[in-house]
């Protein structure tokens, strides 16, 4: 509570008028809105009666208040979000008052010494400007935070500015930008004129108002001057701007006598930027502001209290003049409403006058609700009718008699809150639900009444007790709530994009590694698990990377050029969009279901569990079929004698090959007995006896033993007999394969329950297990770092001591032993991982498997889920990407790649993780293969071929394809720039506050790509300009952009030079291969969309040459205009055209840049300032002048 003795009683005498008294020696006559009528009756006690009648549109003092009494207000505020009052005072206390009746909001100190010279509301909190500290504080008064400046620093003034930054600028030489995001110091604008006191701004210019008495105009990014001023000849008062008006008041100055006060005021026209005729006041000017209703009217205030509105372009009225009732106190600070409806003074009494044009004034147009305390309750509580008979006892509060603690009081590490967990939202809900922004619409399903939520409290806990608290998500915080089971690294990741596309999205934050992850968002990339677990084994990586056919959709070749990425790249995302490209044009993928439709995929009606096995039994037949036409002896050492069929031919066939032996018996007991090879397995559960209340225990070996030598009874056709008949069908092995490929076939409820079952009774064991064993000791703590090298066995580099708590819900063992013999066939045993087989187990053709690879379905059943792979990288991987030699496990989920343990890898917890694929793989078994790439791709790529379109003539090609003599070399220069067709639009939203959020980029596809020669007697003339033929529909040709039209990709009617993408593809990786450097504008997304990954010491990009920080991306055509004189671009892109630009744009950097670092940026500035002008829009070229180069229509013009 404020103090209020020793108040001055002066304060207390107002005068009856509403205005205020007039000057001494102005007659009441003179003021026409002095009506005794307006006049407030007052009671015998001197108290206002409350109804208070206005005139609509004059201002007249609606309340005062003493904020701290004595203390001078240096400075007032309205709130511009809420109906609040600020002001700070000389001993740097503020206070807030709300509403027109002030009543006190909020008081606390902003600084213990330095006075409060300005005040700025934001949406989140206020700030407060003290000499050399910036402060901000919630309205309630809790510091958001505290930024202290220089010590020889002395601000004045602040500005906000649209891009969440702000201007401070005071009695120092410069102007200080803030980043309010970061609260980090962006840069220091440089005065010519120190004393920035004052600052305003418009669309157009940013004001400074200097303590010399000059006011700047300037650039609003550049803080450049633009125009100036010379108000006063002394120094600036207050200055104010409204549409094409400047009005400023100051002192000037008297010679000998000091500086005086100028009761001219000086106007602006922004037009003519001139000044026009000065306005002579009435008052000695302090403060001006332009407050406008119907006309720019201005309000000129004067320190004594007299205030006085006039016109800029009139005469002033000395019958306008009023005056602020200050009780002889001078006026220390004055602000007027966003709404113009309301004026604020502050005294150097302490005092506060609120002033306004209306009874129920508003301070802004649209405010939001202010929050308030809590009233306190036991101040009033209800008067109680001790007498009344059913007057419940409850009520009367019973003092604390008991001198134990209270819970309350217990320490937290005893008493924490548990909050009750909500229920999951009705599936129903959110399948319908539409999202506009971040607002989701959905019909009500009526399954529940209206506004109630049912709680099944002990249920969910005691199931999900493990779990809490929901955990954050990869992908944002708009989490689905029955996705709360599953960690966050498993979930769905998704890639946020901006206006710059994913240019600032974070992928470091989801892969530390230098391992490359795979992106989402192209059709059907729900394989990229797979994908990476191909890529992982090394005979695969090298074999597709030495094949190379003549085939135009080839998977092999595109997961070659796809591992080429993956090597290349250091933990940048890839993505496999040339190879799903070719995947879509399979026939008998599409046969088998494999090629999703976009609906299927957004809406979750594929069922990927099922889907990722038979992909993973269509690749691996797939890549089998192309690569044992084309296998050559580099892939593996010799071929073994004993196999039969077609495994001799192939690396997959030799890596994943099983030869085996159907044998199918008829009741007749004639015996069919065929061979062939199988590249997998499918696990085959054991039926389930209804009988038997307890479900049975069985081992993984036994169950994977039963499922590779199936025997199962089938109706099958006998010739014997000549009709269908029951036969026994009955498969055998008769060796085994290097990598042992299983498909867990986990389709329905009744597998989902048997893996529960086991891992449960598996768990139990593990449990009884460690209880009979001795304790072992600790192990000496691990470094915290994942990578860790030894000198000696680096299998010993990573030792877990793995407990039986973390082997809940893991079922399938490590490491398997399997054997054949003739006696007893195959023998599949569980075996301990770190264990190694004796020479006589060896000599009997045992071998270990080893846990290599995990595949898993993460549920969801909104979207169906996603798929993730565990898999075991081995040791080369290490030593190529981080030099290090030892093996580790880790999650590929799309992008997010990230280390876990061993154990982690065969946990299933069947609730939310569901597995798929198993991979179990013979120790050491790559000393059997080859494992040097040699590079297929030869530079007779480069060399002269046919043209696929059939109306394209010699006189219509548009490049001299490159000689021998030609061939390049590393660190040559090559123009390139390619123009692109859009295959699936941009799918986008519009949020609630206008901006747009894209769901899914545009799908492009490249439709023509140019080389040109960057050095030699040809230089600037194209070696390659292919237009790539497409098979898939084009839903727009981008014709004003690329130049591309309808009927160029057609091989039937095109007269282009016509070729497929990876003819063209395999020119650009010979030339990366080589070494030479690219040139081009905006070389980014170009390798992007055609799917090149090229290593950025051979790219050199226009883009990034002529682009300071911070600034915007200049376009090629205003470059070329700009450095070059070009007009380029004029109706339609053309890629030859660019490409040279580019050339030449390369060339001009290098000469600017021989002058210095200096001169580069020198020329830089001068362009930006130049852009800024045209508004980056190049002026029309005369007609009469020829710029610009010529493209070449035909190599005869060559």
């Amino acid at each position: 509570m404020m103090n209020y003795e020793g108040l001055d009683p002066g304060l207390g005498d107002y005068p009856p008028g509403l205005h205020g008294s007039l000057e001494p020696g102005l007659e009441p006559a003179l003021d026409p809105r002095l009506d005794p009528a307006l006049l407030q009756e007052l009671d015998p006690d001197g108290l206002p009666v409350t109804d208070v009648h206005l005139l609509e549109g004059l201002f007249s003092e609606l309340h005062s208040v003493a904020a701290e009494v004595g203390i001078p207000v240096t400075a007032t505020h309205f709130d511009v979000q809420e109906e609040l009052l600020w002001m700070g005072n000389h001993r740097g206390h503020a206070s807030s008052f709300f509403g027109p009746t002030m009543d006190r909001y909020s008081s606390f100190q902003v600084h213990l010494t330095d006075d409060v010279r300005h005040i700025q509301t934001m949406e989140t909190g206020v700030l407060f400007l003290t000499k050399n500290n910036l402060k901000c504080h919630t309205r309630g008064g809790l510091v958001m935070f505290d930024y202290p400046m220089e010590e020889g620093a002395d601000m004045h003034s602040l500005l906000l500015t649209e891009d969440n930054t702000l201007l401070m600028g005071g009695l120092q030489n410069y102007v200080m930008e803030l980043d309010l995001g970061t609260v980090q110091e962006t840069q220091k604008f440089d005065m010519e004129v120190p004393g920035v006191a004052i600052m305003r701004h418009s669309n157009r210019f940013l004001f400074c108002g200097h303590t010399s008495g000059k006011v700047s105009l300037r650039d609003p990014r550049t803080l450049k001057v633009e125009q100036e001023f010379d108000a006063f000849s002394g120094s600036l008062s207050d200055f104010d701007v409204h549409g094409n008006l400047l009005a400023a008041c100051g002192f000037s100055s008297r010679g000998l006598n000091g500086l005086a006060c100028d009761r001219f005021l000086m106007v602006y026209d922004l037009r003519m930027m001139r000044a026009v005729t000065p306005l002579q006041v009435h008052v000695d000017p302090l403060f001006l502001r332009f407050i406008p209703t119907y006309t720019s009217r201005l309000a000129i205030i004067s320190q004594s209290g007299q205030c006085q509105f006039c016109e800029p372009t009139g005469l002033a009225n000395l019958a306008d003049v009023f005056h602020v009732n200050t009780v002889g106190q001078l006026l220390m600070s004055f602000d007027v409403s966003s709404s113009k409806q309301a004026l604020s003074f502050g005294d150097s009494g302490g005092c506060l006058h609120l002033w306004s044009s209306a009874p129920e004034v508003s301070y802004n147009g649209y405010s939001r609700e202010t929050e308030f305390a809590l009233p306190c309750l036991v101040d009033s509580l209800p008067q109680l009718d001790w007498g009344h008979e059913l007057m419940p006892l409850s009520l009367i509060p019973t003092p604390l008699t008991t001198t134990e603690s209270l819970v309350s009081d217990w320490p937290s590490a005893l008493a924490s809150p548990s909050p009750r967990r909500a229920p999951p939202v009705d599936p129903e809900i959110l399948r319908t639900m539409k999202t506009v922004g971040f607002i989701g619409y959905a019909p009500n399903p009526r399954t529940h009444p209206r506004n109630q939520v049912p709680y099944k409290i002990k249920e969910v806990e005691l199931e999900y007790d493990s779990y809490n608290q929901v955990p954050e998500s990869p992908i944002g915080r708009d989490e689905e709530p029955h996705l709360y089971m599953v960690p966050k690294k498993y979930r769905k990741v998704t890639i946020k994009y901006s206006k710059l596309g994913l240019e600032d999205f974070d992928f470091k934050h989801y892969n530390r590694t230098l391992f490359a992850g795979l992106e989402p968002h192209i059709p059907n990339a729900y394989c990229n698990s797979m994908i990476q677990v191909l890529y992982f084994l090394e005979p695969i990586r090298c074999l597709v990377q030495n094949h190379l056919c003549q085939k135009e959709f080839c998977l092999a070749c595109e997961l070659g050029f796809l591992f080429h990425m993956l090597d290349l790249s250091r933990g940048d995302p890839c993505q496999a969009s040339n190879f799903l490209r070719a995947f879509r044009t399979i026939p008998e993928a599409s046969a088998l279901g494999l090629i999703l439709a976009d609906s299927d995929e957004q809406t979750g009606k594929a069922r990927l569990g099922r889907l990722i096995q038979s992909w993973n039994r269509f690749i691996l037949t797939q890549l089998h079929q192309e690569t044992q036409e084309q296998e050559g002896p580099q892939a593996y050492r010799g071929a073994s004698s004993n196999t039969l069929g077609s495994s001799a031919e192939s690396v997959i066939g030799r890596l994943f090959g099983c030869e085996v032996e159907n044998s199918s018996l008829c009741r007749c007991g004639k015996e069919t007995v065929r061979a062939s090879l199988t590249l997998l397995f499918t696990l085959h559960y054991p039926e389930h006896n209804p009988t038997d209340k307890t479900p049975k225990e069985h081992d993984f070996a036994d169950i994977l033993k039963k499922s590779i030598c199936l025997e199962q009874s089938t109706q099958a056709w006998c010739d014997n007999c000549e009709k269908y008949q029951p036969t026994v069908q009955t498969r055998n092995i008769r060796c085994l394969p290097d990598v042992l490929v299983i498909n867990c076939e986990v389709n329905s409820v009744k597998e989902v329950e048997f893996w529960k079952i086991q891992a449960e009774y598996a768990f139990n064991k593990a449990l009884k297990k460690e209880a009979a064993e001795p304790p072992k000791p600790k192990p000496e703590p691990l470094p915290t770092e994942w990578c860790i090298e030894n000198d000696g066995n680096p299998a010993e580099a990573l030792t877990f001591d793995t407990r039986a708590e973390d082997l809940q819900h893991v079922w399938i063992p490590l490491s398997l032993k399997m054997s054949i013999s003739k006696a007893q066939g195959l023998e599949v045993s569980s075996w301990p991982e770190g264990d190694e087989l004796s020479a006589a187990e060896e000599a009997e053709g045992a071998a270990i498997y080893d846990l290599v690879v995990t595949v898993s379905h993460v549920l969801d059943a909104r979207t169906g889920g996603n798929l993730v792979a565990h898999v075991k990288v081995g040791e080369t991987y290490h030593q190529r990407k981080e030099g290090v030699t030892h093996q580790q496990w880790y999650l590929f989920n799309d992008f997010l790649i990230e280390p876990i343990d061993k154990t982690e890898s065969a946990q299933f917890d069947v609730n939310w993780k569901v597995p798929a694929i198993l991979y179990y793989a013979k120790r050491n078994y790559h000393s059997r293969y080859d494992l040097r790439i040699k590079n297929p791709i030869e530079a007779s790529v480069l060399l002269t071929e046919a043209s696929l379109a059939r109306k394209q003539r010699k006189s219509h090609a548009t490049f001299i394809p490159l000689m021998v003599s030609e061939m390049p070399q590393a660190g040559d220069l090559v123009g390139l720039d390619a123009e692109f067709v859009t295959l699936n639009q941009e799918e986008a939203e519009l949020r609630s506050d206008g901006t747009k959020s894209t769901i899914k980029p545009s799908q492009m596809s490249v439709a023509r790509i140019t080389c040109v020669r960057g050095q030699g007697p040809n230089e600037r003339v194209p070696f390659i300009d292919d237009y790539i033929s497409t098979q898939e529909q084009v839903v727009d040709y981008l014709t004003q952009y690329s130049g591309i039209k309808p009927g160029d990709l057609d091989a039937k009617i095109s007269s282009k030079h016509l070729t497929t993408l990876k003819s063209t593809y395999l020119k650009l990786r010979f030339l990366i291969d080589t070494g030479v450097r690219f040139v081009g504008h905006g070389l980014q997304k170009d390798f992007r969309v055609i799917n090149l990954l090229v290593p950025k010491d051979q790219v050199i990009d226009t883009v990034y040459l002529f682009h300071m920080p911070r600034k915007r991306m200049i376009s090629l055509r205003f470059l070329a205009w700009y450095f070059l004189d070009l007009n380029i671009q004029g109706e339609t892109h053309d890629s030859i055209e660019d490409a040279r630009t580019a050339l030449q744009l390369y060339r001009k950097h290098l000469e600017l840049g021989r002058g210095g670092k200096d001169d580069v940026r020198k020329a830089l500035k001068e362009l930006y300032e130049k852009g800024r002008k045209l508004d980056w829009k190049v002026p029309e070229a005369d007609p009469t002048e020829s710029q610009g180069s010529t493209v070449y229509s035909s190599v005869m013009e060559l």
